[in-house]
């Protein structure tokens, strides 16, 4: 883990929230990058680097993927826990970072640092399609006001096509600088950009679920690059706050809030079904706050239990904490899903295991006695190359993500694991949990036919329609 130095603070963003709104330039809802006559024609590639860096602290604390795998509960303004419409628009990300990243790769005056660039860009554009679905990804950053919206599968084989160039690209001699996560590394942004690839594989595991199929053998050649994934603690992606200006998005939202607490659905998962020592990071306490129910119910319930768990204990969310955004736990917990899979020949036990102890590793803390792994809830059968295994797998995959709301609703979506009973008091007319965001007023306002086109495409534009690899 690498702190913020000086340096880096003169071109950080002004705010590093859980949310990151539009906040940057808006010549075209999609990244404009013509140029301006009257404008520097040379952008700052290691400032553009070092800010979009510090922003994606943001994608590693998103609440509302918390909300809706039940990691969080909401204790005041309970609306997106009891499933209020995800009218949510995407234009900023377009201008924003991944303009700032597509300036560096049209650049291109530094080999290493457009690589990067590429990795970083895939890594994005695979959180949005995440949430969203399909969305413009093959027009988008080109100057097109009216980008047209690319399938899923689309979007998934383009990022890890880019990843799989990206790494294939690098080279021994260009400096990457303004590099606030890897210091510059080129054998660590190998390590993330092929566990990366892992991810995206696994990810579309439901759709292809054949050991010949796109997916597995996407998987396996990540898997046997050179530059190998990440597997030690050491080279996990992190970025680390310095504090004072720049603090750690859950220090900024206890700050002077208290709008979010640990669900008691993750308490009960931690604490009661799996006595999962994690705990002592995941939470303030073993009271969870009651998930899915109004203001009416949780704001008198919280006044009458000051005590309820905040989500990280306290040490673990200062102003200088850190967010994980890739880790080594993730690696082998992909790499044991995939033996089970029939993927791969590798040992699914000790790769499960490992990745459990890495998770607890990662947050400071001793392995597991070997009781914890013949828990029912956590122990795998003999039988890997079955599927047989998935339950328990997803669910230790779930709990090393957290608190990355985004990764653990992913995880729910594809396996249906851990179970989730949806919110008691939801407000949405199926009453379910919902499987995407909606497309939001600006891509109505700003690309009505492109968005219209999109929505009749996936079935209708609505928070119950599953994305491709949901499917």
């Amino acid at each position: 883990m690498r702190n913020f130095s000086i340096q880096h603070t003169l071109v950080l963003p002004l705010a590093l929230g859980l949310l990151f709104t539009s906040c940057k330039r808006y010549s075209s809802d999609f990244g404009d990058t013509n140029l301006n006559p009257a404008a520097t024609t040379s952008p700052i590639l290691p400032a553009l680097l070092t800010n979009v860096q510090a922003g994606l602290g943001g994608y590693g604390t998103q609440t509302r993927g918390g909300l809706y795998c039940q990691y969080f509960s909401e204790t005041q303004y309970t609306d997106v826990s009891c499933y209020s419409l995800p009218q949510l628009s995407f234009e900023g990300e377009y201008s924003g970072s991944l303009y700032d990243l597509q300036n560096i790769i049209n650049t291109n005056t530094n080999n290493n640092m457009t690589q990067v660039a590429r990795i970083l860009k895939a890594y994005i554009f695979s959180t949005i399609t995440d949430r969203w679905g399909d969305i413009p990804y093959s027009q988008a950053l080109t100057g097109n006001k009216n980008p047209s919206f690319d399938k899923q599968e689309d979007v998934y084989r383009g990022c890890m096509r880019e990843l799989t160039q990206a790494v294939a690209a690098f080279d021994n001699t260009s400096v990457v600088s303004g590099d606030i996560i890897y210091g510059g590394s080129v054998a660590k942004w190998k390590k993330m950009a092929n566990t990366l690839r892992l991810r995206l594989a696994i990810q579309a595991s439901k759709r292809f679920p054949a050991s010949t199929a796109w997916a597995a053998t996407e998987f396996r050649a990540a898997l046997a690059d050179a530059g190998e994934t990440i597997t030690a603690n050491s080279d996990n992606c992190v970025l680390s706050y310095p504090g004072g200006n720049f603090r750690h998005p859950w220090f900024n939202l206890y700050f002077d809030r208290r709008d979010y607490g640990q669900s008691d659905v993750m308490v009960r998962i931690m604490a009661t079904d799996l006595s999962d020592g994690r705990q002592v990071a995941f939470g303030s306490s073993n009271l969870g706050v009651p998930y899915g129910r109004t203001r009416n119910f949780t704001d008198p319930w919280c006044q009458a239990n000051p005590s309820w768990s905040r989500v990280l204990a306290e040490s673990y969310r200062q102003q200088n904490s850190s967010v994980v955004l890739v880790s080594a736990a993730e690696t082998h917990l992909l790499r044991a899903e995939a033996a089970d899979r029939g993927w791969t020949n590798e040992g699914m036990n000790a790769l499960y295991q490992q990745g459990i102890a890495l998770s607890f590793s990662q947050w400071g803390l001793s392995a597991p006695a070997s009781s914890y792994y013949a828990q029912a809830g956590v122990a795998l059968s003999s039988s890997p190359g079955t599927g047989a295994n998935i339950r328990n797998i997803a669910t230790q995959q779930y709990i090393a993500a957290y608190p990355d709301g985004l990764r653990g609703w992913s995880i729910w979506r594809r396996t249906g694991f851990p179970v989730l009973t949806p919110a008691q008091d939801a407000t949405n007319s199926s009453r379910q949990i919902p499987r995407r965001y909606t497309y939001g007023q600006t891509s109505y306002s700003s690309n009505p036919a492109a968005v219209a086109l999109a929505a009749a495409a996936i079935g209708g534009d609505t928070q119950d329609t599953k994305v491709w690899w949901d499917q």
